[in-house]
């Protein structure tokens, strides 16, 4: 059986729709020293695809970091499954808040030099000594004081179209690059302040809280579970609400949304919106925020040359693409 994936997108969307199950999105994540990644990673592509299991999933020697889908029906022994192996027994499976059945379309299983990349080169820092997590009754109370700094630690275009009021909002595109602007925004804070870090699911402000205690900081707190468990316990113990607009997630739906703020703006008009869409010129593919009334307008791009480019024939697009990436593109905050 190969350990890669034998479909294409969409024939795995005509798979999922042939097939009529209900599948649920979820992500889970585990700091923890594994002597073999690629090892690991073997094992789980050829145990999880019999299960049905669709994602994009890290494994490195600092652990695993998982987003996923797969048939509702098999939730209970996939979740047998993590029970089983050591290192991931009782582990939290953030379920997604809005539920598609195509989130994922392949299987893709990396083994990387880090679950998730920080650009710490200090051999001397623990990831495992992290802050306290902090419960959403807890995130309530917590954020209400004055002496509390509350940092968002995700990159700038998951920000921008939700996030809790009153939180320090990243500029950066990467996880790297907002660990040192925070510490360089929040230096002055480092004795008289509480802070408390939030991110999607928590990965982040697991290595991040870490990093600040590594830095100096003495009362450091994370939100438990990120923005999708605490807005499943607001939902449980009918606690309100504070995060406003949408949560975005890295897979086919973009976003969640959490509440009916439209925080975002246009980034061609500045209408209130907060729909991310990719450029219509494949070259570019560029993620930004399009109103409906732009994208008529634009056809979908995000500039006259991509929209003159997208007009011209497949064929001469596609050479014109030849030997060009256009991945991991985002709107940047300076080009508004």
């Amino acid at each position: 059986m190969p350990l890669y994936n034998t479909l294409s997108a969409a024939q795995r969307a005509k798979w999922i729709d042939e097939a009529g199950k209900e599948r649920l999105t979820l992500s889970f994540y585990k700091y923890h020293c594994l002597d073999n990644p690629q090892a690991w990673r073997d094992r789980f592509y050829a145990d999880w695809e019999a299960m049905d299991v669709l994602g994009r999933i890290y494994v490195a020697q600092e652990g695993i970091n998982a987003q996923l889908s797969l048939p509702a029906e098999n939730m209970a022994a996939f979740h047998a499954y993590l029970e089983a192996v050591d290192f991931l027994r009782g582990i939290r499976l953030n379920v997604a808040i809005e539920q598609s059945n195509k989130s994922f379309l392949k299987l893709k299983i990396k083994v990387r030099p880090k679950i998730l990349a920080d650009g710490i080169e200090d051999d001397s820092f623990d990831a495992t000594k992290t802050g306290p997590h902090l419960a959403a009754a807890e995130f309530n109370d917590l954020v209400e004081n004055p002496d509390t700094l509350l940092v968002d630690m995700r990159n700038h275009f998951e920000s921008e179209i939700g996030h809790f009021p009153g939180a320090v909002l990243p500029e950066s595109e990467t996880f790297r690059q907002a660990l040192r602007e925070t510490a360089d925004k929040l230096v002055d804070y480092k004795k008289d302040k509480s802070v408390i870090m939030y991110c999607t699911g928590g990965i982040r402000c697991e290595k991040a809280s870490a990093f600040f205690l590594h830095q100096g900081y003495s009362k450091v707190y994370q939100l438990e579970g990120g923005i999708i468990h605490y807005l499943h316990q607001i939902e449980k113990s009918g606690l309100p609400n504070k995060f406003l607009g949408k949560n975005f997630v890295f897979d086919q739906r973009l976003a969640e949304k959490v509440s009916e703020d439209v925080v975002a703006t246009c980034h061609q008009c500045n209408q209130p919106c907060d729909t991310h869409i990719n450029c219509g010129n494949k070259a570019c593919n560029i993620l930004f925020l399009q109103c409906r009334e732009c994208r008529e307008k634009w056809s979908q791009c995000c500039s006259e040359r991509c929209k003159s480019i997208a007009s011209l024939p497949h064929a001469q697009q596609k050479a014109l693409r030849k030997g060009n990436s256009a991945s991991a593109k985002y709107f940047k905050k300076t080009e508004r």
